[in-house]
């Protein structure tokens, strides 16, 4: 997609909707973009829980995809049905080729993620970045439920940013957000959620490299523990900058 197609005005757009409800952005972004060229990635977090409550009544007809990696929690499972269930509609579901799995499994086992940081990031690859890279091919834009105080690496991201690694749109509809204004609207509109955050979890990955933490530590501190906080992140997301000005992007 060349940028120039919907020339969306970032600066311009960020400073409207600061502080404003994160539906109104939703719904810009829905019309401006279009319900079929634009989705929600969700792996089922307290924010993606919010954002799909949000989007469905935005447009019922909105896309929401999750990522299978293969080693997600069975209480991940359990919230998919439920989710599905409560609001009326299905994920579409990715999952890593098994042509590429393979060969990593045979050569460095299942939990070679432990050993190295290169293995790790690897098997995020396979597992994450390449099923999103297949999603993110057919769209002009994707939801994200990023907030800025999660993790050193998201300080700075924008309600609306361009992303030049897939050449789309990010919207980060919460960014602004705190843990306890998600929590507050996740009580007040009965919004389904894992069962993990009751037992001390407040960021859940792959069910091998996600653990409960203490209270009062870092939000995303129970993800690959083992591994500097300052740079840990799956892929997903390769470019957290603030948006750049536009005579730069063009």
């Amino acid at each position: 997609m060349n940028r120039s197609e919907l020339d969306l005005e970032l600066d311009e757009i960020n400073q409207a909707f600061a502080g404003e409800d994160p539906r109104k952005l939703l719904a810009y972004v829905v019309e401006k973009i279009g319900p079929a060229r634009i989705a929600l990635a969700s792996s089922l977090s307290i924010e993606d829980q919010v954002l799909t409550q949000m989007l469905l009544k935005v447009d019922a007809r909105a896309r929401i995809f999750f990522i299978d990696t293969g080693r997600n929690f069975q209480q991940t499972y359990d919230l998919m049905e439920e989710t599905m269930g409560r609001y009326k509609f299905h994920y579409e579901v990715y999952a890593p080729e098994n042509s590429e799995l393979e060969p990593f499994l045979a050569e460095y086992g299942p939990n070679a993620f432990y050993d190295k940081v290169e293995l790790r990031q690897k098997c995020c690859e396979l597992r994450k970045v390449r099923p999103l890279q297949r999603v993110l091919s057919a769209v002009d834009g994707w939801i994200c439920g990023l907030r800025r105080e999660q993790s050193p690496t998201r300080q700075e991201i924008g309600l609306l940013e361009w992303d030049s690694h897939h050449a789309i749109y990010k919207v980060n509809p919460l960014a602004a957000w705190s843990e306890e204004q998600v929590w507050a609207y996740i009580r007040r509109e009965n919004i389904p959620y894992s069962s993990l955050y009751n037992k001390g979890f407040r960021s859940i990955g792959c069910q091998p490299c996600t653990r409960a933490v203490a209270p009062g530590a870092d939000v995303r501190s129970g993800r690959w523990w083992w591994e500097d906080p300052s740079k840990k992140e799956c892929g997903l997301h390769p470019s957290l900058n603030p948006p750049a000005k536009e005579e730069e992007k063009r």
